[in-house]
Parts: structure tokens; sequence; C-alpha cells
């Protein structure tokens, strides 16, 4: 779903940086408490279990070297909130990939290891301006790293719900970016200034098309928390099921955000 061209939400590159290298220090360090046992745990993506998923998550980060490998485009082509549209369209090929590097890195405590201390070096050595091929088409490094964190923390999140007592913790950073980018994406998926959608402490968006709010109290509003925004936005949980469970508020006749959920896969 392409973007229209407009001026949207900008991030500080260095708290991003440090965001990702914060949430994969978070996994890392969880990962190297997982016992065999439990790295055999089914996941709730598929056939995926825990080892396939701590690879994938591992793969997540790697895709900014393997960009940084390729020739730079010519000319940026996409903006940072086409990405989220783009990621159904490579499911097939990440998952075949996921698969074959959790065989090749047994040990992912030292695999997640090499990840964490080429990632800094490999960044000091590029500007964010520095353009990289993605699935989303060229972008800049700096709002490809924004990506980063929308990967990691919904996959933290899968990590925490397969792993019985398993609570690795989110950065402020990489969850605020992570519910940021995922609104926006609201808002550009269904333009309109009927609904405000509210995720506090990160996010508060306008979008639905009908008559615009300008003053007071808005006639439809929806409010959640960001980790089960984010998990609406990819899937992870149905709207139905979330306003059954009171785990979202939603008043009036614009707040069905049913039909636009999920964002992305």
């Amino acid at each position: 779903m392409p973007t229209a061209r407009k001026r949207f939400r900008t991030y500080d590159p260095a708290k991003i940086r440090g965001a990702v290298s914060a949430q994969l220090g978070n996994v890392r360090e969880a990962v190297r408490g997982l016992g065999p046992e439990r790295l055999e745990l089914p996941t709730r993506l598929g056939e995926w279990t825990v080892r396939d998923l701590v690879a994938h998550i591992g793969m997540a980060v790697t895709a900014v070297h393997r960009a940084l490998e390729r020739p730079e485009p010519a000319k940026q082509d996409a903006v940072l909130l086409d990405w989220p549209f783009a990621t159904a369209a490579s499911s097939s090929a990440i998952a075949d990939f996921t698969r074959r590097l959790a065989e090749r890195h047994p040990d992912l405590d030292a695999y997640l290891a090499e990840i964490d201390l080429s990632l800094g070096p490999l960044l000091d050595e590029h500007p964010g301006t520095r353009l990289l091929e993605t699935n989303a088409g060229a972008l800049p490094l700096d709002d490809y790293l924004v990506t980063r964190t929308v990967e990691l923390v919904v996959h933290t999140d899968d990590l925490n719900a397969a792993v019985p007592g398993l609570e690795v913790p989110y950065d402020r950073q990489a969850l605020a970016a992570a519910t940021r980018l995922l609104a926006d994406a609201l808002a550009v998926k269904a333009p309109g200034g009927s609904t405000e959608v509210r995720i506090p402490p990160y996010a508060v968006v306008q979008c639905v098309e009908g008559p615009r709010h300008t003053r007071g109290t808005p006639p439809n509003v929806v409010e959640t928390d960001p980790l089960t925004w984010i998990r609406l936005a990819t899937g992870r949980l149905g709207w139905q099921d979330a306003v059954g469970e009171a785990k979202v508020s939603a008043s009036g006749e614009r707040a069905d955000l049913g039909g636009l959920l999920p964002l992305m896969a």
C-alpha cells in the first residue's frame, strides 16, 4: 500500500540506534538462560519453535548487515510508512531463511553475541542517509532502523508468549517507536479525522473518514495500551477478542477498527 508522500513523524536516529541495540541485548540475555527443552517449545507462529523464533530475531537485525553489503540504490523510492504494508509479500522466503539459520546456528547465544558485537561498529561506518535496498523499496538507513524496533518488539512479545515464566523486558524507546510507527500506519490505511486512537503514553492518531473532530471530547475514541496495540496491528490478537477482554476501549459508531486490522503480517 504505497503511502501519499507527505510529512510524517520523525525519529531521533541516536535513540533508535540505542533502542535496537538495547532490545537485542534484552533478547540475548533471556536466550542465554533457555535450555534445550524450552528452545523446542512451540510458538504462536505456525510451525516455528522457540529456536526458530530466536534465529528469526537475529535475522531481523542482520537484515541491516545484508542491506549494507549490497550496492546503494540510486535514489530513494519509498518512505518509512510503506514498510508495514510490504512485509506480507516476503513471509514465505523469510520462513525458509529462518529455518536454515536455526540449523546453522545451534549455539544461539553465540549467534546473537556475534550480531550484537558487529552491529555498533557497522552502523558507525555508515551515515544515516545511506540508502538501503529493502522489501519496501529504497530507504535511508535511519528509517530502516525504525522498522527493526518493530521486528524486535513484536518478536520479543512472541518469545514471552511462548516460554512460560519468561519476561524479556521491552526497551522503552523501542516500544515507543514500534507503537508510533504502527499507529501512523493505521492513519495511512484509513485516512480521516473522525476517530481518535489513543495509545498512551506513546501515540495519538486521527483516522477514518467522516466528520472531523475539532474541539472537546471526540465522538469516536479508541484507547489501548502499547503491547495490545502492537498485537492488534500484527494479527497476534483479534479486535473482537481485545474488546471482549476489555483490553481495548472503543466508543462511537466509527470506533470499530476490526475491518482495518491487522496492518501487517
